[in-house]
């Protein structure tokens, strides 16, 4: 469960929130710190030099006996301990100070006085005493020609301000990490928690339940977008093992037939007397329906490629006006077997790019279906025009029709209406059709209309792009 834990994004995010946090509070208060150090010691300073400015003035107007006063006076008004006096000669020699029991383990610094003598400014430093181990900050100025003051502070406030100001934030610091990893935490798993939510309704799906739905927040954020992403993927996949079922079905029915056919003739073939003739037609019946049985399995085959884009098409310029001509020549002795009034317009020269044979295979398909399922008597007509950037064909039969609830579902594989099933057929010609237009970047469309006949009428419209050259060469 630790392990779990460690690596679980809340963790790392609640782990980051809480560094980052850290970080910037350490920053803060270092930043603090030096400032206010640099500011208590800009202001010690001011006073060292505003007492050199004070012994300067006095010397001048009383001599050395008046400096010699003042540091009395002012050590004894500040408190000894808290500030000292020496007046020097430039040799270091000590020649007046103020009460210095306090401050007697602070000496006279020679380096301090050789940067003064030969700089003439003013020279500060920070000691800590031997004594009491306290620091003071300490100054070196001339306030005379041959007079040099040097005064001390002793800087015990600041010190405790700085060490109680380290403690503090010591002390905040632990509450500061401990507040911000957990609300952190809490934050974290809360905003989660929709993600929670999607993983136990991912875990709960299985083959035979996928109805479940994760709930969306409405916020409109970022987890509202996955949860919705989700359940639309989660319709996708329903609808496809729906239709995977659906085309496995049909595929079991339609190879149950011929395979069974297969069989029998087999059995015949076992218990029939020697009689060669129907041998021969028994071999003759088997090649025939294992010839279906492969022509299906190939279909099935230039569908799932083509759908793929592994399709071996090969895109050639093409009369495409002669490519439907010889089609409908082709088609018209059926129609006329079956007393069917069959005619065809054609506009002329209409050249695109495609795979001839492809597009020979699904508008034959169309035409077959078309005469298929015209009753006696009945019409079937074809035209193609070119109307600007598209070409146009129409395949128009007054047959049984097709409801509008079935428009898209006959272009399935294996997907048969139940008033078809009674004609021979796979269910795979409008699905290999309308996969080989698209190939062409065309598409097709049906529309059904009410007929001067009994029958209700049904149009294919076959669309491709005209010039369509740059469009194929793009696709690929």
């Amino acid at each position: 469960m630790r392990y779990k834990i460690f690596n679980t994004i809340a963790f790392r995010l609640t782990l980051w929130f809480t560094g980052i946090f850290a970080i910037c509070s350490s920053v803060a208060f270092v930043s603090f710190y030096f400032l206010a150090a640099q500011t208590f010691q800009h202001q010690i300073d001011q006073e060292l030099l505003d007492n050199t400015s004070k012994f300067s003035a006095i010397i001048h107007r009383n001599g050395l006996m008046g400096a010699r006063e003042l540091a009395v006076v002012e050590a004894q008004a500040a408190g000894e301990k808290m500030i000292f006096f020496r007046l020097l000669y430039p040799t270091g020699e000590v020649f007046a100070s103020s009460h210095m029991s306090y401050w007697k383990d602070v000496h006279v610094s020679k380096q301090a006085l050789e940067r003064l003598i030969k700089n003439k400014n003013s020279i500060f430093e920070t000691i800590r005493i031997p004594s009491t181990q306290q620091k003071a900050r300490l100054l070196y100025s001339y306030v005379a020609a041959d007079a040099i003051l040097q005064t001390g502070i002793a800087m015990d406030s600041t010190s405790r301000f700085l060490s109680a100001f380290k403690k503090v934030f010591l002390g905040a610091m632990g509450f500061i990490i401990f507040f911000s990893a957990v609300s952190g935490w809490l934050l974290i798993r809360k905003a989660l928690s929709g993600v929670q939510t999607i993983t136990t309704t991912a875990q709960n799906i299985t083959g035979s339940n996928l109805e479940a739905r994760v709930a969306g927040t409405g916020n409109k954020d970022e987890l509202d977008h996955l949860v919705i992403t989700f359940n639309s993927m989660l319709d996708r996949i329903e609808e496809l093992v729906k239709s995977i079922r659906e085309m496995s079905d049909n595929i079991a029915h339609d190879l149950k037939s011929p395979i069974a056919r297969i069989r029998g003739f087999a059995e015949l073939a076992l218990t029939h007397e020697e009689n060669m003739e129907d041998y021969r037609i028994m071999a003759s019946n088997t090649i025939e329906e294992s010839d279906r049985l492969l022509d299906m399995i190939n279909t099935m085959l230039v569908i799932s490629r083509a759908e793929a884009g592994e399709g071996d098409f090969e895109f050639k310029k093409i009369d495409l006006s002669i490519m439907i001509n010889e089609a409908c020549n082709l088609f018209a002795p059926l129609a006329e077997d079956k007393n069917i009034k069959f005619s065809h317009t054609i506009e002329d020269q209409i050249f695109i790019f495609a795979d001839i044979k492809m597009l020979q295979r699904a508008f034959s398909n169309l035409l077959d279906n078309a005469i298929k399922y015209t009753s006696k008597k009945g019409k079937v007509s074809v035209s193609a025009v070119k109307q600007k950037d598209q070409i146009i064909i129409k395949i128009f039969d007054t047959g049984i029709g097709i409801k509008p609830e079935y428009f898209e579902k006959i272009f399935e594989r294996f997907y048969r209406i139940e008033s078809s099933r009674t004609s021979p057929g796979t269910g795979l010609g409008l699905s290999l059709a309308r996969t080989i237009v698209r190939q062409h970047q065309g598409d097709i469309f049906i529309q059904t209309q009410e007929s001067r006949h009994q029958d209700k009428g049904t149009i294919f419209m076959v669309i491709l792009p005209y010039r369509n050259l740059e469009v194929i060469e793009s696709s690929f």
